[in-house]
């Protein structure tokens, strides 16, 4: 415990001296993400490619004001309103951009509406593509107060009910990595459950105690996201000044990060190297300081459960003195659900998406793919013959009538 103590405390100063030597907290270092590119992600990316697109924006029990696009094809002789709506929940750091990365052929984005689905495309609170809130401004610190456990019970159940509203049918739902974590959370809430048609999950989380992501597991020892509270971060925007000294401190001495994406998420054998320019165009996206505190309760604690602030915060919180539990067991044993995991994946572990299957009612259609690592499942450039036919044929067996 002393140890921990002093890394923290030692990181503390290192920032601090960071953050004497240049203005890394001022106003300017921070995304506007309802302006960060003219025109949306439509404008910018689907359109371009010859697809319909259309910008939606939805509000959520809590105020925060989220984008939502609504993407077809032009080469699917079928008419909009009789295709069965899907969304696409992106993962950490991340938005709605990540499902159009690669080309029309390999983008599920772009795939799913050639197979005649109609595609919502998610953007949780805090990220590039959604558009803020009612009332707080990005510059205060209760816009930032949010985990996963938010993005599961309001963001996703508003993505939900504005798509059945607007199609009048049960939803497909699609997430990797945090998109995952989202899906499985809130499928455990009956009324958020009755909106699901089916769900596919693309490295599947609920248990991150098993992670072999040495850079993560170095952050964690840490201590970043006490270190981080420490100086009074909230919003995480990685690519400021203070995080892009944060990860040079933990890359040096500590991992290899030479190759960073693998440092974090173990080796992508498909994953096309090529465009990682085009890529960090749009990525990464900003995040709160107390989602990754979440996560890291989660290694830290090897539970899959509500946020944790501390005995007595927590009696006040939930009536009792440790955060109650997400029960898998919950899940209607009714819903379709279909996974998709890899030998390499440094964060979704074999060993703990194991444990999330045996916790679940029914049993899940799962592909695995011994040579998959966690960005494989989003980038890979065989995804369509590796997995998302596996995923469509899997959605056409549930059913391509609509559901009421």
């Amino acid at each position: 415990m002393a140890t921990s103590v002093l890394q923290t405390v030692l990181l503390v100063l290192a920032l601090l001296l960071c953050i004497s030597s240049a203005e890394y907290l001022t106003v300017d270092s921070f995304i506007n993400h309802s302006q960060s590119y003219d025109g949306g992600l439509c404008v910018n990316l689907v359109e371009p490619c010859g697809y319909t697109c259309s910008e939606h924006t939805i509000q959520t029990k809590d105020g925060f004001l989220l984008g939502l696009q609504r993407v077809s094809s032009s080469i699917v002789n079928l008419e909009l309103q009789s295709a069965p709506p899907v969304l696409l929940l992106h993962g950490l750091f991340m938005g709605g951009d990540a499902w159009f990365m690669d080309s029309a052929k390999q983008s599920l984005g772009f795939i799913l509406p050639d197979h005649g689905f109609d595609v919502w495309v998610g953007n949780v609170r805090g990220t590039k593509w959604s558009h803020g809130h009612v009332s707080l401004s990005e510059r205060d610190k209760d816009f930032w107060d949010w985990s996963w456990q938010e993005l599961a019970l309001y963001d996703l159940e508003a993505m939900l009910r504005y798509i059945k509203s607007e199609t009048s049918s049960k939803v497909f739902v699609v997430g990797h990595s945090q998109g995952t974590i989202m899906s499985l959370a809130a499928f455990t809430q009956p009324d958020i459950a009755d909106l699901v048609e089916a769900a596919a999950l693309l490295s599947p989380i609920s248990y991150l105690d098993h992670i072999t992501s040495k850079f993560v597991l170095n952050l964690v020892q840490m201590h970043l996201d006490e270190a981080l509270g420490l100086l009074g971060i909230h919003q995480l925007n990685m690519k400021s000044d203070i995080l892009t000294n944060i990860i040079d401190l933990a890359c040096d001495g500590h991992v290899d990060c030479s190759d960073m994406l693998a440092s974090i998420t173990g080796e992508n054998c498909c994953f096309n190297s090529s465009r990682v320019d085009f890529y960090l165009e749009y990525e990464p996206h900003p995040s709160s300081l107390k989602n990754l505190k979440h996560l890291f309760q989660m290694i830290r604690k090897g539970t899959f459960a509500r946020y944790d602030y501390g005995s007595l915060k927590n009696v006040l919180q939930y009536g009792q003195t440790k955060p109650p539990s997400f029960d898998l067991g919950q899940i209607p044993e009714s819903l379709p659900i279909w996974m998709a995991h890899g030998g390499n994946d440094a964060l979704g572990d074999v060993i703990d998406v194991h444990h999330t299957l045996s916790e679940l009612p029914s049993k899940p259609n799962v592909l695995f793919l011994e040579n998959y690592g966690h960005i494989d499942f989003l980038l890979s450039t065989r995804a369509y013959e590796d997995l998302y036919g596996n995923m469509i044929r899997f959605f056409k067996s549930c059913g391509m009538s609509r559901s009421s």
